[in-house]
């Protein structure tokens, strides 16, 4: 694995780990909640501008992305 492959996945189990706290919930419900609305394909492929955000931004735009994906469903 080369050093950028790493360090996204460092920032995905970042955001796993911050998002589970920030909602209470556990590491494997917020994987199975960003796999069901494709938010760590999100947080993979727009790694360059996220990862330069704070923690608190990074918890709103994931919500906001898991919204725009639940209204799509509708």
């Amino acid at each position: 694995m080369n050093k950028k492959d790493k360090d996204i996945a460092l920032f995905v189990a970042f955001c796993i780990e911050e998002y589970g706290a920030a909602k209470g919930m556990t590491g494997e419900q917020v994987f199975d909640l960003f796999s069901e609305y494709g938010v760590t394909d999100y947080l993979c492929e727009c790694f360059e501008p996220l990862h330069t955000q704070g923690r608190q931004w990074l918890i709103e735009e994931i919500d906001e992305f898991i919204e725009i994906r639940k209204n799509k469903e509708t």
